[in-house]
């Protein structure tokens, strides 16, 4: 089993979101999800200042495998895309939960967070999948 931290909260399309506190969150790609797409070569990234629903896509991750899209895991305003994935793609698979990040929102409904799995959820979930 890939590694899934508790502090995290996750959905069945494989994003993780971090709660930033002020409903702000921080959303990228689970490990499983990573490993699954291959090494990443390229990330596409929603404009700040976008306004998206929860499950609207949101950008699109390439890899020598597969391409794979991104969907907004709860409705809210994209405050902030990670500049570092333009540069080095690669940073999703060494590094998905820290430095790998996609982007941040600022939420419309912090209610949305209830409906998000926790670690032991999603490390069922995945368990289930395989």
């Amino acid at each position: 089993m890939s590694n899934i931290p508790t502090d995290l909260r996750y959905l069945t399309s494989h994003e993780w979101v971090r709660v930033e506190g002020g409903g702000v969150v921080t959303i990228g790609i689970t490990e499983h999800a990573q490993e699954a797409l291959g090494d990443v070569v390229f990330v596409e990234l929603p404009e700040v200042g976008t306004v998206l629903a929860a499950g609207e896509e949101a950008g699109a991750v390439e890899s020598v495998k597969a391409a794979s899209e991104i969907y907004a895991p709860l409705t809210g305003e994209i405050l902030e895309a990670n500049p570092a994935l333009e540069e080095a793609p690669e940073t999703v698979n060494t590094d998905p939960y820290v430095e790998g990040w996609f982007f941040k929102m600022k939420l419309k409904d912090e209610g949305e967070l209830g409906e998000l799995m926790d670690a032991e959820a999603y490390a069922e979930f995945v368990e289930s999948e395989s």
